[in-house]
């Protein structure tokens, strides 16, 4: 079976490099290696007969020759005043990835008020005690088992730090740019930390500069401190061949808010995985995501939004528009535990179809445990509205408009969520562009491989 060759071209690729994954990372990164590879060796790449994964088949994605490498990556982008992201007005502090690697010359970027945004394996050697007390601590590799394979392989990434009491007077962006012809396979490891009272926007954006095909799995932990403010936005646009598997595990200390949009606008294969704690009490999780799928593309999502204590607010709103034979995938769980009185909680899926090719697969969850408790959930599925379709058309506005008007009203309830006003802005005219079947990618970027 092509599933257990993938699993063993795993287990020899993690044999066969253990030294140099080793040589080039912290002790403190090293240490939780061989116990995650032996989680993941008990699983294995999920399959469709694993329930979270009944509706995305994984195994395209992981049975292609993709290079792959476990030495420093000796990549440079050259740029014309750094970069220029598509983000017209937005006036961001960028840090650039290559395939998951920190490709900056300078690997430790130092803010005022303490705020640091670095290499994620420079950051475990300068900062190892704020890097142990947080890494490995927020995603379970018993449960993931592509969460395990990354805490296994992955050397680089970004880490920031927020201290106490701390913020910037611009949004920290970073871009992750996927650079190789050939393709390639890469294990990016990311770490956040808010701590008390900081407040921090976060913008973190997936592109292409090569057609490729690529298979990136990521994981990023995050600790939302008390009484802290964390805007998180993540926008997903490469190319048909990409393959995109994400694991982000937040932490949400007292009285903290989450707010966050994932912004799937291109892609050949994405999974996203979110696992939120609100672990203490007075804690709010806002969780927005947009995915505009055709072609053969995937697009799913999987949410858990675990209520630990009492009076806590969580909000998932999710919506797809699926054309051609494009097909998507939403499975939320809201977990409400006995001692998570006074919960709020609500959880809503709607999707439309613009073909009958085109196939959806929704499973919104409710699991509570309390009894003094507000939590709804609900799924949709349906077609654009025809009656609001020939009211528009009888005023004299074309089909093609009209369909667009549509989609575009359908999908702007997520995008109006972005608190950064540029960046929204910005989603809205890619949104509009991909609706309107403009495959391009961001059209302002500069950015130049010149060695690889």
């Amino acid at each position: 079976m092509k599933i257990e060759k993938i699993n063993k071209d795993l287990e020899a690729l993690y044999s066969a490099n253990t030294k140099d994954i080793n040589d080039y990372s912290s002790p403190i990164i090293n240490k939780h290696r061989e116990a995650a590879f032996n989680d993941f060796k008990k699983v294995g790449v999920p399959t469709k007969s694993n329930e979270d994964y009944k509706y995305t088949d994984l195994i395209p994605s992981f049975d292609k020759d993709y290079n792959v490498t476990f030495k420093p990556i000796d990549i440079q982008i050259k740029t014309e005043n750094l970069f220029k992201c598509d983000v017209v007005r937005l006036d961001a502090d960028v840090t650039l990835l290559s395939r998951g690697r920190y490709i900056e010359e300078k690997k430790i970027k130092e803010f005022p008020k303490g705020v640091i945004v670095a290499s994620f394996n420079e950051a475990a050697k300068k900062y190892p005690e704020i890097f142990e007390k947080h890494y490995a601590k927020y995603g379970d590799t018993k449960d993931n088992s592509l969460y395990a394979l990354n805490t296994a392989m992955a050397q680089d990434g970004i880490f920031i730090y927020f201290p106490k009491n701390s913020y910037t007077e611009k949004p920290i962006q970073i871009i992750n740019l996927l650079v190789d012809e050939k393709g390639f396979f890469y294990n990016t490891r990311n770490l956040i930390i808010i701590e008390e009272a900081a407040e921090a926007n976060l913008i973190f954006c997936d592109d292409s500069l090569s057609t490729g095909e690529f298979l990136g799995n990521t994981a990023t932990e995050i600790y939302v401190g008390k009484n802290a403010k964390l805007n998180f936005y993540k926008i997903q646009n490469e190319h048909n061949e990409s393959n995109n598997i994400s694991s982000t595990y937040i932490y949400q200390d007292k009285d903290s808010v989450f707010h966050s949009g994932v912004y799937s606008l291109l892609g050949g294969i994405i999974r996203n995985n979110f696992n939120i704690n609100l672990a203490e009490e007075g804690c709010e999780s806002d969780l927005f995501g947009l995915s505009l799928v055709d072609k053969k593309q995937h697009t799913a999502n999987f949410v858990h939004v675990n209520h630990s204590k009492s009076h806590c607010n969580s909000n998932q709103l999710f919506k797809t528009i699926l054309d051609d034979n494009a097909t998507g995938a939403f499975s939320g769980k809201v977990y409400v535990a006995k001692d998570a009185q006074q919960t709020n909680a609500n959880q809503t899926n709607r999707n439309i179809l613009l073909t009958n090719a085109a196939k959806m697969s929704t499973k919104p969850q409710l699991v509570i445990f309390a009894d003094d408790v507000k939590c709804s959930h609900g799924a949709t599925v349906g077609q654009l509205d025809e009656d609001a379709m020939f009211y528009m058309r009888a005023r004299g506005i074309r089909k093609k408009e009209a369909k667009m008007l549509l989609m575009y009203a359908f999908a702007n309830e997520c995008i109006a969520a972005v608190k950064i006003d540029a960046l929204r802005e910005n989603i809205q005219d890619l949104a509009q562009r991909r609706l309107n079947g403009e495959l391009s990618l961001c059209r302002n970027c500069s950015a130049r491989v010149v060695n690889a």
